[in-house]
């Protein structure tokens, strides 16, 4: 079994989910005619995937702490595979329920998503890419910016809330 490959081809997966949920925000501005009246929770994305971008370029470019285990010398920590992966499938996850009315399909999405997330980090270690603290620094990444994303939705729902009652 090639893991490098079909650590790609998940990478490539994520990467359409996150390309959905983008073109459901153009959708939305385009059709409401103004950026304000977009889904908050669309728009918060762009904080942890900023922070995501920021981080990555960090680990590439500035402060190499590790190589791959392959011997290629490329920068291996953290797992961008992981990172990127594992940020775009928890946004996702935590956005189903605005989107998909069916609770078996939301079922579904979250469990193939759940398996995708777990397959990553698994195949970059299997495929000699990376050690096992690089992809466990790039799920540790994920979460935080999944936090980091829940408590702005949270936050900006509360405040909602607050508004709606006074």
């Amino acid at each position: 079994m090639n893991w490098d490959k079909i650590t790609n081809i998940i990478l490539i997966a994520a990467l359409a989910v996150l390309a959905v949920f983008a073109m459901l925000g153009l959708y939305q501005w385009i059709t409401r005619k103004s950026i304000k009246k977009v889904d908050k929770n669309l728009l918060a994305m762009f904080v942890p995937l900023i922070l995501m971008v920021i981080v990555f370029v960090i680990f590439e470019k500035v402060l190499i702490l590790n190589t791959r285990p392959d011997g290629s010398g490329e920068p291996s920590f953290p797992s961008t595979h992981t990172m990127v992966s594992a940020t775009i499938f928890a946004l996702a996850a935590l956005n189903l329920k605005n989107y998909i009315k069916s609770k078996p399909l939301r079922i579904t999405l979250y469990i193939i998503m759940a398996i995708l997330t777990i397959l990553v980090p698994v195949g970059r270690v299997l495929a000699n890419k990376h050690w096992i603290s690089d992809v466990v620094a790039g799920l540790v990444f994920a979460a935080i910016f999944a936090a980091i994303y829940y408590l702005i939705i949270r936050r900006a729902k509360n405040a909602e809330h607050l508004h709606e009652n006074h």
